[in-house]
């Protein structure tokens, strides 16, 4: 059950609750396969600081999920999120036609929340969005315990895929 009037604290999905290293190599090259990358997420395991920061927070705050990815993957990301016994929350993803930077849409949704309530903390592996959202007044925290390469960066800065 929804409780509007708890903080809200938004956890990232990829490299922050999920390790993407084995689905990574479908960003490397000049082709890049999108749909098995975004398909292979559902075989992602869990990174234990991640789940056991968002179990942690689910005392006293509503979780909310912010992904970069496109709208497309909801019902598989819900999946996910159910299959490893995290907590219920809102998920925000990217509309499936946005490729803006993931400071961009991330921090968009950052405002809209915060305008409506009190957002306690982003947790999330993205520097470039950590920045963004410091920058905006909002608690980060860095989420550096998974593993992300290069072609996942540009991915989510350079061609807002994620």
């Amino acid at each position: 059950m929804r409780d509007d009037h708890r903080p809200l604290a938004v956890f990232d999905l990829d490299g922050t609750l999920a390790d993407t290293g084995h689905r990574q190599y479908h960003l490397e090259g000049a082709r890049r396969d999108w749909n098995a990358f975004f398909a292979a997420a559902a075989d992602d395991p869990p990174l234990p600081e991640g789940v056991r920061l968002v179990l942690d927070s689910a005392d006293e705050c509503e979780i909310g999920y912010l992904t970069g990815r496109p709208e497309r993957c909801r019902r598989g990301t819900l999946a996910w999120l159910a299959e490893h016994g995290l907590p219920e929350g809102k998920l925000y993803m990217r509309r499936n036609d946005d490729r803006r930077p993931a400071r961009h849409t991330k921090l968009d949704v950052l405002k809209r929340l915060g305008r409506e309530r009190e957002v306690r903390m982003l947790v999330d592996d993205d520097e470039l969005v950590c920045d963004a959202a410091e920058r905006a007044g909002f608690a980060v925290v860095r989420a550096d315990w998974g593993a992300v390469s290069p072609a996942l960066v540009d991915a989510q800065e350079g061609q807002g895929r994620t």
